[in-house]
C-alpha cells in the first residue's frame, strides 16, 4: 500500500560546480517554497511536508562546498566517491536520516534528483507529488531541456525537431527524477555506478512493477556543455549523438 507522501527528500551531486551550483539551490529554493504549507494528503491534521536538501560535494577541487554551504535550509555532505551513483546514494542516505529525525518515516518519503549544472522550475515537487498522489506513480521520469545559449543554432535545431511539447519522451534523467524512497529502496538505489545509475535504477523499479510516469510538468534546464564531469552522460549525447 502507497503511503501518503509526508517529506522530500532533493539530492544534488556535484563535482567542480562553483560556477552553477547557486544557481541549482537557488531554484530548489523557490520550488521548496512553493510546495511550502502543501498539506500531506491522507495524514492526521494535513501536516505540512517536510523538505530537505542534501549537496553532496563529491571530489572538489573547487569552491562548490563553501557555497552551497552557505545558502540556506542546505546540507552538504563532501566525500572523495568519485562516482555520481555513490554520490546519489550517499546523498539518499543522509536525506532519509534527516527525515527520520523529523518524524518522517522512508516509507512516506519522496526521493527527488537533479543535478547541480541544472535549474528546476518553481512547479518540479508539486508536480511530481501531483503525480504521486493523483497518478500513484511510483516513479516521475522528467524531461529535461539543456541550455540553448551552450549550443550551436544546428544542435538547437536538432534538439527540438526530437521533441514535441506535450509527448514526453520517456527518457531517464538524473537531473529531473524522483521516486518514492521505498520503490529506491526495493530497487537496490543507485549503487556505485559512474553512468546510467539512473537508468538502471528505473528499469530494476519497472520491472519489480513501479509505476513509471513520464511527465515534462517539471521541465528542468541544464548544462549545454558537452565535455561533462563523467563519461558520457548528456554531455556525450550532445556532443556525440544529437547530430548523428
Amino acid at each position: 500500500m502507497r503511503r501518503p507522501i509526508a517529506g522530500v527528500a532533493v539530492v544534488v551531486p556535484a563535482r567542480d560546480e562553483a560556477e552553477l551550483i547557486a544557481r541549482c539551490l537557488a531554484s530548489v529554493r523557490e520550488a521548496r517554497l512553493l510546495l511550502a504549507g502543501r498539506p500531506s494528503v491522507g495524514r492526521p491534521g494535513h501536516e505540512e511536508v517536510r523538505v530537505v536538501t542534501i549537496v553532496v560535494a563529491d571530489d572538489c577541487s573547487d569552491e562548490t562546498a563553501s557555497i552551497a554551504a552557505a545558502l540556506p535550509d542546505v546540507t552538504v555532505v563532501e566525500t572523495r566517491l568519485r562516482s555520481v551513483g555513490a554520490a546519489r546514494s550517499e546523498g539518499a542516505r543522509v536525506a532519509l536520516e534527516r527525515l527520520a529525525e523529523l518524524g518522517v518515516p522512508p516509507s512516506a518519503v519522496w526521493l527527488a534528483n537533479t543535478d547541480a549544472d541544472s535549474a528546476v522550475p518553481p512547479t518540479w515537487l508539486t508536480s511530481q507529488l501531483d503525480l504521486a498522489e493523483g497518478e500513484r506513480a511510483d516513479v516521475v521520469v522528467g524531461t529535461v531541456r539543456p541550455d540553448f545559449a551552450d549550443l550551436s543554432p544546428a544542435q538547437v535545431a536538432a534538439w527540438l525537431s526530437r521533441h514535441t511539447p506535450g509527448r514526453p519522451n520517456g527518457h531517464v534523467h538524473g537531473a529531473n527524477l524522483g521516486l518514492r524512497a521505498s520503490v529506491y529502496a526495493a530497487a537496490g538505489g543507485f549503487g556505485e555506478l559512474d553512468l546510467h545509475e539512473d537508468v538502471e535504477l528505473v528499469a530494476r523499479a519497472r520491472a519489480a512493477g513501479a509505476v513509471v510516469v513520464a511527465s515534462e510538468a517539471g521541465e528542468v534546464l541544464t548544462s549545454g556543455r558537452q565535455v561533462g564531469r563523467t563519461p558520457g552522460g548528456y554531455a556525450g549525447y550532445l556532443a556525440n549523438d544529437l547530430l548523428a
